[in-house]
């Protein structure tokens, strides 16, 4: 249970509630897509991924990549898990915090940024993943229980469900939309999302280092399981309050203001605190996950590796340390630069995260399932779809040369990540093997070798894919 509740958890910080909100408030149960399609990818995660990395005792994600195709990759891949946890987990993250606190205490944005980033990083450094592990539960039961308190509280001023269904357009109850929509057209969801959730479900550090924290293979992939059925919460909960808030506040200047707007007008003062400290907590959940992810990966595939392989336990302790000081500076300055790029928040996070995507998650994906994948092909994939799709990115936020040149962000993720794909499946048949790389066994190979029986944990994936299926059936 703290397997599942901590990716849950880490998954689920203000960033999140913020934008959930936001996302509901302009576009209605849309955005649930990102939540309700997640299953299929921790189903992923927990019954391929996790047997391979479990099987071969990594720490890290690029341990991993060293494993399967060398040293070239692995050192790429290390600096360039470090970046996207640096952009996204701590960046981001902080980011939406001090919006959030900003808008409880008036302050402003860049003394809130560093007021949570200073609370976060005495934590981590101090109580490492344990402690990490324990706040991400914790939070977890109290974020579910204060969001669906102030669902309900909402709910009641509305007046009905037919009531908040006559208030609001049609198009708010669609979660999949026509092809021609301007927000979220089916097919841009459909083809776009399965890329962003294959990096971020199978291949981050930050969320996969909760797995592989687990006894045994079993009890990682029942804690990713139970994160599946936690995943149907956060439409009714988090989302529902963005809905509500449309109906009851339909002029609000900036979207992102929904879910505070709802806490500050709809909650008793007590209660108003108890929200308020859970949104802290989630916070700090959030960014010492990625300062504990960012300390692992630096310690154990930079320091260690490259610099300093007979390093003391001591000195490893203190690097990391050190290392959580340096990227919390960096993540600050990443937050701070956020403020001005005009997007919602919601669109802001998943924007960066589907231009981060395509080649790790190409390479992750090709590599556990083709053994004729090449080392060669992974390194020239990793470095040419890496500033393809960063470059890619940058004209997309920046709006080079217009806006109305690109299309969804959404579909260029999977553009990219098809081009990206095709890229490495050619590389690897134009090119030989090396000798530092390891073939993976297959599935079935993995789990005899684990002495594992995936049998119970088929049943809850079935009875899972049974429930989603009538959700969506029922709300299309």
């Amino acid at each position: 249970y703290n397997v599942g509740l901590s990716i849950f958890g880490t998954n689920i910080g203000p960033s999140f509630l913020i934008a959930a909100c936001s996302i509901a408030y302009v576009s209605g149960v849309v955005g649930a897509n990102f939540e309700w399609l997640a299953w299929w990818f921790l189903m992923l995660l927990g019954m391929l991924f996790v047997p391979h990395y479990m099987r071969t005792k990594i720490d890290t994600m690029p341990q991993f990549m060293l494993r399967r195709f060398g040293h070239r990759v692995y050192g790429f891949l290390s600096w360039y898990a470090l970046f996207t946890t640096m952009l996204l987990w701590l960046g981001g993250t902080l980011y939406a915090g001090g919006v959030l606190l900003s808008q409880i205490m008036a302050w402003p944005l860049w003394l809130s940024v560093i007021l949570l980033a200073s609370i976060a990083l005495l934590l981590t450094a101090v109580g490492g993943l344990v402690v990490v592990v324990v706040t991400d539960s914790f939070q977890s039961i109290l974020m579910i229980a204060g969001s669906a308190t102030l669902t309900l509280i909402a709910f009641s001023h509305v007046g009905g469900i037919s009531e908040l269904i006559e208030s609001t357009p049609d198009d708010y109850w669609k979660l999949f939309r026509s092809a021609d929509d301007d927000v979220y057209p089916w097919h841009a969801v459909v083809l776009g999302y399965p890329v962003m959730a294959i990096w971020f479900w199978c291949t981050d550090q930050t969320i996969v280092q909760r797995a592989l924290g687990a006894r045994d293979l079993q009890q990682s992939q029942l804690g990713v399981a139970f994160a599946g059925f936690l995943k149907i919460i956060p439409p009714f909960i988090f989302m529902l309050p963005g809905i509500l808030c449309f109906v009851l506040h339909p002029d609000l200047s900036d979207p992102d203001e929904a879910f505070m707007t709802m806490v500050t007008n709809y909650l008793p003062v007590g209660m108003t605190g108890l929200i308020v400290a859970v949104l802290i907590a989630a916070l700090v959940s959030t960014v010492d996950s990625g300062l504990n992810s960012f300390s692992t990966v630096f310690t154990l595939d930079i320091y260690v590796k490259r610099y300093r392989p007979d390093a003391s336990p001591a000195e490893i302790k203190w690097v990391g340390r050190l290392a959580m000081v340096g990227v919390a500076l960096l993540s600050i300055l990443a937050a701070l630069s956020m403020e001005g790029v005009g997007k919602n928040m919601f669109e802001l996070l998943q924007g960066i995260i589907s231009f981060i995507a395509p080649p790790m998650g190409a390479v992750f994906l090709i590599g556990v399932l083709w053994r004729r994948a090449t080392s060669r092909a992974a390194y020239a994939t990793l470095v040419a779809g890496s500033i393809v799709s960063l470059s890619v990115g940058l004209m997309h936020f920046k709006h080079w040369p217009s806006a109305e040149f690109w299309p969804h962000y959404l579909l260029l993720a999977f553009y990219l990540f098809a081009g990206i794909v095709i890229f490495m499946v050619v590389v690897s048949l134009l090119t030989a093997k090396s000798q530092d790389e390891e073939d993976m066994p297959t599935l079935r190979e993995t789990y005899v070798e684990m002495g594992a029986s995936p049998r119970l944990v088929w049943i809850l994936w079935g009875i899972l894919a049974v429930i989603m299926m009538i959700i969506y059936v029922t709300l299309n």
